[in-house]
């Protein structure tokens, strides 16, 4: 009886293995390189085929996206890490990198004491653009034991967006 079932067993084990051989499996791997690797080539095994929803598939993530630095957090990933970078120096409130909004906490320097700055920086766009980012810089001073709100200049809101886009800029140039 053991004798039979072991015969079965190799029996089954050469059936299976059969199976899985076949003529139109090559047995030597290819790299694609050239147009086969950018799917162009129309006799290419390797080239993705055409999709229903469209060149950047159910969700969006097209190459074209990769380059201009959209991801999966719903803003422009330069202008994300860059804003982060940015106002790395002050306590975060709150970031939402799906909506695009970094907003900062009161942030006081040793120097002066009597001031204190916030921070809200919105990314409004999935494109690395100037006008796809906004600063709001806020200002209060102490006076008579009340924080009490201080104009601040326009220039100190555009000084800060244009940090942030030069360092947006650094980092999709570092990406490539």
């Amino acid at each position: 009886m053991k004798k039979i079932l072991g015969y079965l067993v190799i029996a089954q084990t050469a059936l299976t293995l059969g199976a899985c051989s076949s003529d139109s499996i090559t047995t030597e791997a290819k790299y694609p390189t050239g147009a086969a690797r950018d799917g162009t080539d129309a006799n290419d095994i390797y080239a993705k085929p055409d999709s229903i929803f469209g060149e950047g598939g159910l969700f969006g993530s097209s190459k074209r996206d990769k380059e201009d630095g959209q991801s999966a957090i719903g803003v422009n990933s330069f202008l994300w890490r860059a804003a982060l970078d940015t106002v790395s120096f002050m306590p975060l409130a709150s970031a939402d990198p799906f909506g695009g909004v970094i907003l900062t906490d009161w942030y006081t320097t040793a120097e002066n004491t009597n001031e204190r700055l916030k921070v809200n920086v919105f990314i409004l766009s999935r494109q690395l653009r100037s006008d796809g980012l906004r600063v709001r810089v806020f200002k209060q001073e102490l006076q008579n034991g009340k924080w009490v709100d201080v104009d601040v200049a326009d220039q100190t809101a555009l000084q800060l967006e244009d940090t942030i886009l030069t360092r947006a800029r650094q980092l999709r140039v570092a990406s490539n």
